[in-house]
């Protein structure tokens, strides 16, 4: 009788609040119990995790939480253990390089969230050591799988927007200090010396976003900002925030076929939400426009856009949002993490390269470094092409 196969993924930092809620318990857990990922001749191959963390108590509790049989705070020995066949890694930004380095060098195959290095020249190395080692290399582009995101690609692909003319997003929400209120996000986010920044953390993301959506990005000009400059860490300790909070950013786009397009991105922890979804986006083209969240989309078309007229002494009676179409999935769209780790899987399995690898995240990293640049220098920077 045939039995399944496994791939033995060691999970790296899988007590944080990405690594637990959204790799462990929303991708790697359930296709553990639908009995594996299905691959493209039928059959399939299971996976068995492994938790690795440096707070034994904690790891142990999710696993018998989960019931996952293996965990260990010993991440240098699981990666030279020669049953493991994929290191995982969502750690903190400034630990990434080593820990990928060395599973490697150990011949494992890579997943791993974003930014996967500090600098552009780390990035470019972990990509050079990947395609030299022969491995799979994956890099965590979650947005790209998102359903608001799938149906706006859809329209591009389609030639919904005719000529694109412009790209506008919005992302961010309050992150509480931690003084009164307990923050939201980790405190090391906003400490510059742990790998902490919006703009650090998010322009990495903005890059595949306009990369898989419009195009590549050929200038950046940047505005960063520390809004909040005193927080208070998970003990309750008031600390001093050294990285900024908030990126303010212009991006020249360039579509396949030449055209120039214009992206503007706010991205804040210190901005009360006010809009449909914690991100949007819209795009605006010749031929129609389109507004993009995490799981809705609307479109208008040239034909039926309305023709408001601007007169400040009456009151506005047009319901502009009533005039926008919902985009259909046509689909069903399972989360997207867990749909990057089928696909990811599925790649390690036929021993090719991932579409998004590490060198996709070695231009996330140079975006974010350029856009600190811009920011610093005040000025508009190229961004040029990456080379290994």
């Amino acid at each position: 009788m045939s039995t399944t196969p496994v791939l033995r993924i060691a999970m790296n930092g899988i007590t944080g609040r990405m690594g637990y809620r959204q790799h462990l318990l929303r991708s790697i857990l359930p296709i553990r119990d639908q009995g594996g990922v299905t691959l493209s001749d039928g059959t399939k191959v299971q996976v068995e995790p492994i938790l690795v963390g440096r707070n034994e108590e904690k790891i142990k509790e999710l696993a018998r939480q989960h019931k996952v049989e293996l965990w260990t705070t010993d991440l240098d020995g699981i990666i030279e253990d020669p049953s493991v066949d994929v290191v995982f890694d969502a750690s903190m930004t400034n630990l990434r390089p080593d820990t990928l380095k060395k599973a490697m060098a150990a011949g494992k195959h890579v997943y791993t969230e974003k930014p996967t290095a500090e600098t552009l020249g780390e990035a470019v190395e972990l990509a050079r050591i990947a395609r030299d080692k022969g491995v799979t290399a994956g890099v965590v582009h979650d947005k790209l799988y998102l359903p608001g995101l799938v149906k706006l690609r859809r329209l591009v692909d389609e030639g919904f927007f005719g000529r694109i003319l412009s790209l506008r997003g919005e992302f961010g929400y309050w992150v509480f200090e931690g003084e009164i209120q307990a923050a939201q996000r980790p405190s090391w986010n906003y400490r510059k010396e742990d790998g902490g920044g919006m703009t650090t953390d998010m322009f990495c993301h903005w890059n595949y976003v306009l990369e898989g959506i419009v195009g590549s990005v050929k200038s950046v000009n940047a505005k960063t900002a520390t809004h909040i400059p005193t927080r208070w860490d998970e003990r309750g300790r008031e600390y001093t925030a050294t990285a900024d909070d908030a990126a303010y950013g212009i991006f020249e786009l360039e579509t396949p076929d030449g055209d120039q397009v214009v992206a503007q991105i706010n991205s804040s922890w210190a901005v009360r939400v006010y809009r449909d979804e914690l991100v949007e986006f819209q795009i605006d083209g010749t031929h129609g426009s389109a507004v993009a969240g995490l799981t809705k989309c609307v479109a208008q078309q040239r034909a039926h856009t309305p023709k408001p007229v601007w007169n400040p002494d009456l009151p506005v009676t047009d319901s502009f949002r009533d005039q926008w179409q919902e985009v259909p999935a046509n689909a069903e769209l399972d989360n997207g993490f867990k749909l990057q780790w089928e696909e990811f899987l599925r790649d390690v399995v036929a021993g090719r390269e991932h579409r998004f690898g590490l060198l996709s995240a070695a231009r996330g990293v140079q975006l974010a470094e350029l856009g600190l640049q811009s920011s610093a220098e005040r000025r508009t920077i190229d961004v040029p092409e990456v080379q290994l």
